[in-house]
């Protein structure tokens, strides 16, 4: 099973970068849920959480202010304003 590869990148700074195998965001549109294989796709985010589950199992959650997610062969970007990784739950 492949994985994907996550960006997170704030206006003044890349925040975090690596392997995971699932995120889930909330859109304008609603909550999505990205898996390896994911179609392309440009999407507004929404202030919250954005959760990810690296390929180590420890699920950790971010918190943006809203912002953009792109997707494009099994690479995911989420650029935000502000970009805060919370600790490891």
């Amino acid at each position: 099973m492949s994985n994907l590869n996550v960006k997170f990148v704030a206006a003044d700074r890349e925040v975090w970068e690596g392997e995971v195998s699932r995120l889930i965001a909330r859109t304008t549109e609603g909550e999505i849920g990205i898996l390896p294989g994911h179609q392309p796709l440009l999407s507004v985010l929404i202030e919250g959480d954005v959760v990810v589950v690296p390929t180590s199992g420890e699920r950790r959650t971010v918190q943006i202010d809203g912002g953009f997610l792109s997707v494009d062969k099994n690479v995911v970007t989420v650029v935000a304003q502000h970009v805060e990784m919370a600790d490891a739950s």
